[in-house]
C-alpha cells in the first residue's frame, strides 16, 4: 500500500459515517451543483448521471468507501473542497442514493 494510499485511508475512517455529527446534506448538495459533479457524471453514465450511484458493480458499498470516494472526486477535480465539505457531501449522497446507517 503506498503512502498515498494509507492516507486516503485513514482518511476515510475519519469520515466514515456519511451523516458525520455536524454534516448537512443541503450544503453536501449546493457544493456539488457548485463543482457540476453531474457533469461527468452525465458524460460516464448518461441520463441525469445517477446511475454512478444506483449502478449493481457501484464502487461504494460502505460508508468509509463513500468518505474516500467523494475526498478521490474532490482531489481529480480539484473543487478545493475542506474535509468538512467532503463530510457535507457524502451525507447528501449518503441521504439521497445510499441510505447506509
Amino acid at each position: 500500500m503506498t503512502a498515498m494510499n494509507r492516507l486516503i485511508a485513514a482518511y476515510a475512517i475519519v469520515l466514515a459515517a456519511p451523516c458525520a455529527q455536524g454534516a448537512d446534506p443541503r450544503l453536501g448538495e449546493a457544493l456539488m451543483q457548485e463543482a457540476q459533479c453531474d457533469s461527468c457524471h452525465v458524460e460516464r453514465f448518461g441520463g441525469d448521471g445517477s446511475q454512478i450511484y444506483l449502478r449493481a458493480d457501484r464502487r461504494v458499498g460502505n460508508p468509509a468507501q463513500l468518505a474516500t470516494q467523494v475526498s478521490v472526486c474532490n482531489s481529480q477535480l480539484n473543487t478545493g473542497w475542506f474535509p468538512e465539505d467532503e463530510a457535507h457531501v457524502a451525507a447528501f449522497l449518503n441521504e439521497r442514493y445510499y441510505k447506509f446507517k
